[in-house]
């Protein structure tokens, strides 16, 4: 958990509880052990979460008043560098929160997750709004003599004062109080929203009855509904859970049409029943919540507020490029519905494709076109070995090494630990936790934490990060095979981790992927590619019987269909791109269902695909604001992670030790210490293009401009 995420986005009212209580609560504990203290994951219970969570912020609060009411003139020291030390309770605290709140979610975690996430608000607004420390730090941006201090510390306190001014620090009472009021009921919606969207993928599957449910499904795929049914202890033969890691194998692989429908229906409808996990009201109050704010805090938008802090600046700029793209992608999806439409013709089906029938359909023309079946990929592609290619790439371009440590507490039996350091040098820069299988309480897709940021401040901190995913287990002692999209998911992923792993600064407030929003999947989206190189494929990509390495025909193959699925993966994506964007431009209340509607049809969305994320599920941007108005960053880091590709390729390819070098100097291991736009520039010598991104993507290059 970031400092500034504890400082600018938490909050809570206060409370204090006695000398005996804390000491008697694990979680108000420092952590002990090795590497500089670990989380006592052994030791903590649901119920130390409330009074723990009270002490840490009023010990937070107490620090922020002393640093504020400090008599003597502000300086970087007693100001700046303070508040980067202080709140150490509430960062631990709220790590583990917000590590049972993603992983182990609970009813009676839900119930205290309730009643804390208004309070988080408060707190955070009491900071944000206190005006003698917002006086102190306006001080030292505008004085003259800060000039004199590294750039890092110039960089620091511009952070903290245009964080502060953007949370409203130059509001009048009145209007402060008003953003309060609003922050406190988006705090508690967001936790809602996303407490029915959870309940909705736990509580809908669907059955599998009969063998003949099971047709067409792998063996990996099968024996997974398998297990699953047998952990839901219902009565079928196996069931496909409502969540992505398990509807897509089936819709892509399922013969039965009827299932398919009634697979992709429940996941397309997640928070859209009509019943108590119903999103929509809930949604539209945000929306409403978020256009008030923007104003007050003098803003014609909630997305030109959203976007005043990323590279992008401008909602236009966004929707120029998003449309860029669009186009060309719309008219490859329909080239590509052509061609499975004369399948579905030839075998005889008298039905027009539809949104269950893509994945399936576009399986065959995958086979057909480039006689490449994913069933013949997947046996190649063992989650483990995967994990170790991962591990073999971060020792080609960064010099990191792993090494496994079972004596390491964890919060499920799942979760898995390694030492990271340098393997020229030997020092160790942090540990890699791995939490990599679905399982109830545990949110869906796949994301990176850390759980302490690396820093210099006052002695050499290492940092803690984790990778999480939801990979399906499976029969007990099989290794868990992996679509090629997933083991994209498991590197871009790890591309987060090692932004974190990588990090080399001072300030915890500007290490690792604490950058601007729309450059963070920067550099997880570029190491993607390390995936596809022969070099990971004939190393790691071994047959799960044979152990021998992906065939030189299959690789070709594969190559030969890389961008075969481009048009969907971008149409599904983009739309919901676009969506988000356009919903927060908005400043009057929307139905949902007829603004969906009505901007899907006049951007022409091809109806054999739905957006990625339909507006009632839409958890990225309803579950909290870190991506509202800011879907678009996957595209915009995309522009540079394919600008940024071609400098291995222009180069000796993509294990080149110079540009690996430069990689790391400017990009993985300086955090927020430099404008995004310079670090870039930094780089490759000059901004990034987006006709790389077409090229990357085997689009026609429409637009030059980014």
């Amino acid at each position: 958990m970031k400092k500034l995420i504890s400082i600018f986005l938490m909050g809570t009212t206060f409370f204090a509880i006695n000398a005996q209580n804390k000491d008697d609560n694990p979680l108000l504990k420092k952590w002990t052990g090795p590497y500089g203290g670990v989380p006592a994951f052994n030791e903590y219970r649901v119920s130390d979460f409330k009074p723990a969570i009270e002490f840490g912020i009023q010990e937070k609060l107490n620090e922020v008043d002393a640093i504020a009411n400090n008599q003597k003139p502000p300086t970087f020291d007693n100001t700046i560098a303070a508040l980067e030390r202080s709140g150490e309770t509430m960062e631990r605290v709220s790590t583990v929160y917000g590590i049972y709140r993603s992983n182990l979610s609970s009813p009676e975690f839900s119930t205290i997750d309730r009643e804390m996430s208004p309070k988080f608000s408060e707190f955070s607004d009491k900071i944000n709004q206190n005006k003698k420390l917002f006086t102190r730090v306006e001080t030292l941006y505008n004085s003259k003599e800060s000039k004199k201090l590294t750039s890092e510390q110039q960089r620091l306190i511009w952070l903290y004062y245009t964080n502060l001014v953007r949370q409203g620090a130059k509001l009048n009472d009145k209007d402060k109080e008003k953003v309060a009021g609003v922050n406190k009921e988006l705090a508690s919606l967001f936790t809602l929203f996303s407490q029915n969207l959870l309940a909705e993928e736990q509580n809908q599957y669907v059955a599998l009855k009969t063998e003949a449910d099971f047709d067409g499904l792998p063996n990996e795929v099968k024996n997974a509904a398998i297990a699953e049914a047998k952990q839901r202890k219902i009565d079928a033969l196996g069931c496909i859970a409502n969540t992505r890691s398990s509807i897509e194998p089936f819709l892509t692989f399922s013969t039965r049409r009827d299932l398919r429908e009634k697979a992709f229906d429940i996941f397309v409808k997640r928070g859209d029943n009509g019943n108590p996990n119903d999103n929509n009201v809930t949604l539209v109050s945000i929306l409403e919540l978020r256009t008030q704010k923007a104003k007050l805090l003098g803003f014609p938008t909630f997305a030109h507020w959203s976007l005043s802090n990323k590279m992008a600046k401008d909602p236009q700029k966004t929707l120029d490029l998003m449309m860029s793209v669009w186009e060309p992608a719309v008219k490859k999806v329909h080239e590509d519905v052509a061609e499975m439409q004369k399948i579905v013709d030839a075998e005889g089906g008298k039905f027009k494709i539809q949104a269950w029938d893509y994945r399936y359909y576009a399986e065959k023309v995958r086979k057909a076109k480039y006689d490449l079946d994913q069933n013949e990929v997947k046996p190649y592609l063992q989650l483990e070995n995967l994990r170790e290619g991962m591990f073999w790439v971060a020792g080609e371009l960064f010099n990191l090494s792993f090494k496994q440590i079972t004596d390491m507490p964890v919060y499920h039996p799942d979760v898995r630990v390694w030492e990271v350091s340098n393997k020229l040098t030997g020092k160790v820069v942090g540990l890699w936790y791995f939490d990599p299988y679905a399982r109830a309480g545990k949110r869906s897709g796949a994301w990176m934490n850390a759980y302490r940021n690396q820093q210099k401040l006052d002695s050499d901190v290492l940092t803690i990060v984790s990778n999480n995913c939801n990979f399906i287990k499976g029969t007990a002692n099989e290794p868990i095979l992996i679509s090629w999209e997933d083991a994209s998911t498991l590197f871009h992923e790890f591309g987060h981790a090692l932004h974190g792993l990588c990090s080399n600064v001072t300030y915890p407030s500007l290490a690792g992927t604490s950058v601007a929003r729309d450059y963070v999947e920067f550099p997880s989206q570029l190491l993607e590619h390390w995936l596809g190189t022969p070099e990971v494929l004939n190393k790691f990509a071994l047959h799960y019987k044979t152990g021998q390495p992906l065939p030189q025909a299959l690789v070709d193959r594969i190559e030969r269909a890389a961008n075969f699925s481009e048009g969907f993966a971008t149409v599904e994506t983009i739309s919901s791109s676009l969506i988000d964007m356009k919903l927060h431009l908005a400043t009057t209340k929307i139905d949902p269902h007829k603004f969906e509607k009505e901007t899907l049809d006049a951007l022409h969305m091809p109806s054999e695909i739905v957006m990625r994320h339909r507006i009632p599920q839409f958890g990225h941007i309803f579950s909290g604001d870190g991506y509202s108005a800011g879907y678009y960053s996957y595209l915009w880091a995309d522009v540079i992670n394919a600008d940024a590709w071609e400098a291995f390729t222009e180069g000796k390819g993509p294990y080149d030790k110079e540009v690996a070098k430069r990689l790391y100097d400017t990009v993985f291991s300086v955090g927020n210490t430099i404008d995004q736009e310079k670090a870039y520039e930094n780089f490759r010598g000059r901004s990034p293009k987006s006709d790389a991104l077409m090229r990357a993507r085997n689009f026609p290059i429409v637009d030059k401009k980014k």
